[in-house]
């Protein structure tokens, strides 16, 4: 059977191949993106968990060693700015350059002080890498892990990342199902209701000065 092909099927079948190759193209970078930020991921835990058996002993001497650590490995992969952003919600509208300012830098010291106590209770279990779940676009994606918990079910640790300037940044983690950043919003609007911006720069600035690594 002769295929007839006129200007308009020629045309179809031409941006149909053009279609094909794009997809082709989206998946294949979407697959190899997801393995660059699973690498990321892997690699930054890896060396918290290295300088933390390092400097085992200076930490238990002094525990606030801990933030230097998570400071000069962690801090350099998330983007602080749209966590916060994010954690502020429709607040964030309503405040200037000078109180995001404040608010980025007490938030950043409030999650690395967490994140940093929570590291002090690591004692050699298995963390695991699972395969990356990418996202619809190819500048986003999630690679989860898991804690392998000896005399309890392993705890889920997920990380949500994206492409800022060709550079792979987290804006949030997800921990046994919840949300860092949706959980500090509930948080921060009733704080903003109360006192306002100021008021809720006012308390952060003040539990990071009583919060410890002990």
């Amino acid at each position: 059977m002769k295929l007839n092909l006129t200007r308009n099927n020629t045309a179809y079948i031409y941006s149909l191949i053009i279609a094909i190759l794009n997809l082709i193209w989206f998946n294949a970078a979407t697959a190899a993106n997801a393995t660059e930020a699973a690498e990321l991921v892997k690699t930054t835990t890896d060396r918290m968990l290295e300088a933390l058996q390092q400097q085992r002993n200076a930490i238990n001497s002094n525990p606030d060693l801990i933030y230097d650590i998570a400071n000069r490995i962690a801090v350099p992969h998330f983007d602080f700015e749209r966590i916060t952003q994010t954690a502020m919600g429709k607040f964030w509208k309503q405040t200037d350059t000078d109180e995001r300012s404040q608010l980025i830098k007490e938030f950043q010291a409030l999650l690395i002080r967490t994140y940093a106590k929570a590291l002090l209770n690591y004692s050699g279990q298995e963390i695991r890498l699972l395969p990356p779940r990418p996202s619809k676009r190819s500048d986003q994606v999630q690679i989860n892990t898991t804690i392998d918990m000896q005399d309890s079910n392993p705890i889920p640790i997920n990380y949500l990342l994206y492409l800022k300037n060709d550079v792979w940044k987290a804006y949030d983690v997800v921990i046994n199902g919840i949300s860092l950043v949706a959980n500090y919003r509930n948080s921060f609007a009733q704080e903003i209701r109360r006192g306002g911006t100021a008021g809720l720069i006012e308390a952060l600035r003040k539990r990071n000065q009583t919060t410890t690594a002990q």
